[in-house]
């Protein structure tokens, strides 16, 4: 929708520009909620390196995966610089697994790292929605309700809002939740993954670039699924 900022000769990309404000805000906010709680940030910040870094990659690799027949035409673009050719969930699922490792590698406590670690997933997530809607990604289907809006040669559902609005509630709550205290390790991470795969459930019923699995079955929705699963496996055994 807003692809580019245009500064004189010097034409920025707008999807870029909200990701590295999401990771500053992001890393800013988990730093102040870090020394709140006396705790060293540096280990976070090699962890966070590490995690972005794998996002990246898998978030690239998962877009071309799905994408195939494109990239098999030009390879090359699998070293473009444009944001909107990066899958979120396959981001967000290297990502975290690249995290995990180093974690353990550093014998870093598994619950209270992620837990540091929610305000800046939580931030990112509102700064995902902002660069979805600035690149056009992650559009709806089409719609005849009056808030629909113009993109790609038809009325469509703002998904990319829907998604934000989500992220911005959830960012939200988790600071009531950590201002109220009393939280068990992990338990602020659990949240996040919770509401996260909530959000993800309602924004993809109205999706209209849904990576589509045999069956017809929403990728998306079956991650979020498997995700809501997994946090409720884990507070059982608990």
């Amino acid at each position: 929708m807003f692809p580019t900022l245009q500064i004189g000769p010097l034409a920025l990309q707008t999807p870029g520009l909200m990701l590295l404000l999401g990771v500053w805000l992001g890393l800013d906010l988990m730093e102040r909620a870090l020394r709140q709680n006396g705790v060293n940030a540096e280990p976070f910040y090699n962890l966070v390196f590490i995690g972005i870094t794998a996002g990246l990659l898998g978030a690239r690799l998962s877009f071309a995966a799905q994408n195939a027949a494109i990239f098999a035409q030009s390879p090359l673009s699998l070293f473009a610089l444009n944001p909107g050719l990066l899958d979120p969930f396959g981001g967000l699922a290297l990502g975290m697994l690249a995290a995990v490792v180093y974690a353990r590698r550093k014998g870093l406590q598994i619950w209270q790292t992620l837990d540091g670690l929610t305000p800046l997933l939580a931030v990112l997530a509102v700064a995902g929605a902002l660069a979805a809607a600035a690149a056009g990604t992650f559009f709806g289907m089409e719609t005849s309700l009056p808030w629909a809006v113009d993109l790609w040669g038809a009325k469509r559902h703002p998904t990319q809002f829907y998604a934000l609005g989500m992220a911005l509630l959830n960012l939200n709550i988790l600071g009531w939740q950590k201002r109220r205290g009393g939280l068990q390790p992990g338990e602020l991470f659990r949240l996040f993954v919770l509401l996260t795969a909530f959000g993800w459930l309602l924004v993809e019923g109205f999706r209209g670039d849904s990576a589509l699995l045999p069956g017809g079955w929403r990728l998306g929705q079956v991650l979020a699924w498997l995700l809501l699963l997994a946090a409720g496996k884990i507070r059982n055994k608990e």
